[in-house]
């Protein structure tokens, strides 16, 4: 069977979802299932959420599914009942944004309405839905941690001798983290797990909780921390977005500060006013994510307003002499290379740099 796929063009796309009026939520979820076939799975799934007008990204691999879409506001029920039919979907959380009014950092389009996430529909196979690095046969996704919902979480870390471990990347952390949280200094999920056991081994009777953004990676971290021998290990159940839904919906106490990042058009929800983080190039507080504009880059790095505009939302003074070139000679320059994996560069080595 052909993959279906998008034929309009992305900038089409993108300037079509972005002067759209129509009002739409933004979404995630995962489930850790078995897929026989994934790449059936995968077509069936991208010709109905087309139906739905569905945008966004979506993974599947034999162990499950992972996602982060948009939906209109008017079919969102018609989504859930899709989903649900499948059942080991049925009763999935779905995890809707915390701030869902965010504007693009680049755009110069102003948008209408909420929900401006996503603007193109990618469902892509992949060998896992979390790339973890995990190749013990033994290792059984089924022994997994605990969950704790938002009050558990408060009352586990009211107690001095409980470790809070943050499964996310290093500039996810930056912007915004629970209180007393521990960063796993690395640039990648796969190299965090072996680390995180690591940072633990003289630890291994206190309670510890892991959480990341939609709950997909501190899962997996807790199943590898209990397969090392941990016992007492808790997950965040739908991570910090069902948190925050939860903390304001029950009056809890919110030990989130910062924003919160996202991987779409958005790149941050707004969790509590505190800016906890620098300008990667003058070290005023900021916390606005946004993609180098050279297109030989795209380095994602913080800058704030008065950078913005003296470097003309470049990173380096480099990337700031490339695009006054003539355009042509830049064409001819960034020949070959694929920069788009710096969208959501990981390395801290080359944030240092441009420091």
């Amino acid at each position: 069977m052909a993959q279906l796929h998008n034929r309009i063009s992305r900038k089409e796309l993108k300037e079509k979802i972005l002067n759209d009026p129509t009002p739409r939520i933004t979404i995630s979820f995962y489930c850790y299932f078995s897929i026989e076939e994934p790449e059936t799975f995968r077509n069936q799934l991208y010709k109905e959420l087309k139906a739905l007008d569905v945008l966004g990204r979506i993974y599947l691999a034999n162990e499950g599914i992972n996602a982060q879409i948009s939906v209109p506001e008017e079919k969102f029920e018609m989504l859930r009942s899709y989903l649900y039919s499948h059942e080991p979907l049925d009763g999935l959380r779905l995890n809707v944004a915390v701030d869902d009014d965010a504007c693009p950092a680049t755009t110069e389009i102003k948008p209408i309405g909420r929900g401006k996430s996503f603007y193109v529909l990618d469902v892509k196979v992949r060998n896992k839905i979390v790339a973890d690095g995990i190749s013990d046969p033994d290792f059984d996704m089924a022994n997994r941690g605990r969950y704790v919902n938002a009050e558990e979480f408060n009352k586990l870390t009211n107690d001095p001798d409980t470790v809070v471990i943050d499964m996310r990347n290093h500039y996810e952390y930056e912007v915004g983290h629970f209180e007393k949280a521990i960063e796993v200094p690395s640039d990648t999920f796969r190299e965090q797990l072996p680390m995180a056991v690591e940072m633990m081994k003289t630890d291994k009777e206190k309670n510890i909780i892991m959480y990341c953004t939609g709950g997909i990676r501190c899962e997996k971290a807790s199943a590898y921390m209990k397969h090392q021998g941990f016992k007492n290990v808790f997950h965040l159940e739908g991570g910090i977005i069902n948190y925050v839904n939860q903390a304001k919906e029950n009056g809890l106490p919110n030990k989130f500060h910062g924003k919160n990042f996202v991987f779409d058009q958005r790149l941050g929800e707004r969790v509590t006013e505190e800016v906890i983080s620098k300008c990667h190039q003058c070290g005023k507080p900021a916390d606005s994510h946004v993609n180098c504009v050279n297109d030989a880059c795209h380095l994602l790095f913080i800058q704030c307003e008065e950078c913005k505009t003296k470097m003309e939302a470049t990173c380096s003074k480099e990337c700031l002499a490339f695009i006054h070139l003539p355009e042509e000679e830049q064409k001819k320059l960034r020949s070959g290379i694929d920069k788009g994996r710096n969208v959501f560069n990981k390395s801290k080595k080359r944030l240092e740099d441009i420091n």
